[in-house]
């Protein structure tokens, strides 16, 4: 069907159905203005964010790059701590929550501006609620766990690229402590959880995580050192005895001393540089540990 619009204003923009497929094309809207093209890439990647996580979980989205994560016992505590990772980037996001959206999440979300909301359901409560902000997008994806599909396809000019998804969720079994110090047993958890959303963040990637919170993500940068610095600057003062997530592996030791500085005591990153040792020497004389996945999670 048409969209509002593609892009841009000036761009025309349609949604087209593939086969017997599910995901977006099996969405409900309950509320608000029409899906415009970029409402539904931001909701595709909040959906595939949240999904992957057992726990309830929360995400905002800005421009398909997580402005905020977290992940806790209660969905309410989850939106509030992905929203406090970046207040001022949650402005006109779109929300991802992977439990029924009640009343107390509902009121949290209407207290500022957001543009659009994803999640399995919606208790009638929350509709209510919701349904105050008039341009407030509600959509209720009933597949929303379905197994994720055998291929992912992007078009290029005079074709198109198949790939497998990047389906690779990083467990405690799969790491490597490369370090003379090995990460807490809350460590490894915190490191579980930045590597399995840095993989939804554009590359050069890097996530900051603390008490199941991200609170500072770098995204999309040319250098890695320079994801470094804003996904610190993001986190602010609460960085210190945080753990640092890389998508790819460190090409030099500049970001892991740049992390020791800030007060980063654990790093989870791939491997697979020549220099690895550099890094790896600079964490065990800065007192760092750290452990690496053999997994890469570029993100184009």
């Amino acid at each position: 069907h048409d969209l509002r619009y593609g892009e841009n204003p000036h761009q025309k923009a349609a949604f087209y159905r593939i086969g017997l497929a599910n995901g977006l094309s099996s969405l409900i809207q309950h509320h608000g203005k029409e899906l415009s093209y970029n409402n539904l890439i931001d909701l595709e990647a909040a959906w595939q964010i949240v999904r992957g996580f057992p726990k309830p979980a929360a995400c905002i989205i800005k421009h398909t790059n997580p402005s905020g994560f977290a992940t806790t016992p209660h969905m309410t505590d989850a939106y509030r701590q992905a929203y406090d990772c970046d207040p001022i980037s949650a402005f006109g996001g779109v929300v991802g929550l992977n439990r029924c959206v009640d009343a107390d999440v509902a009121t949290s979300i209407s207290q500022t501006f957001i543009e659009a909301v994803i999640a399995p359901e919606f208790s009638q409560e929350a509709l209510i609620i919701l349904r105050k902000k008039l341009s407030l997008r509600l959509i209720e994806l009933p597949h929303f766990f379905d197994p994720i599909p055998l291929r992912s396809y992007r078009y290029i000019e005079g074709g198109f690229l198949a790939q497998e998804p990047d389906w690779f969720q990083v467990n405690r079994e799969s790491l490597v402590v490369v370090t003379q110090k090995s990460p807490s047993e809350i460590e490894f958890e915190e490191l579980l959880i930045g590597f399995n959303v840095v993989k939804h963040v554009k590359s050069n990637a890097i996530v900051i995580v603390k008490d199941s919170q991200a609170i500072g993500i770098g995204a999309g940068q040319m250098s890695r050192i320079e994801a470094v610095e804003i996904a610190i600057k993001k986190a602010g003062s609460h960085v210190s005895g945080a753990i640092l997530a890389s998508d790819a592996f460190f090409p030099f030791d500049d970001s892991v001393k740049l992390a020791a500085k800030a007060g980063i005591s654990a790093i989870i990153q791939p491997g697979g540089s020549k220099k690895d040792n550099d890094s790896i020497n600079s964490c065990n004389f800065l007192g760092l540990s750290m452990v690496f996945t053999g997994m890469r999670h570029f993100k184009h």
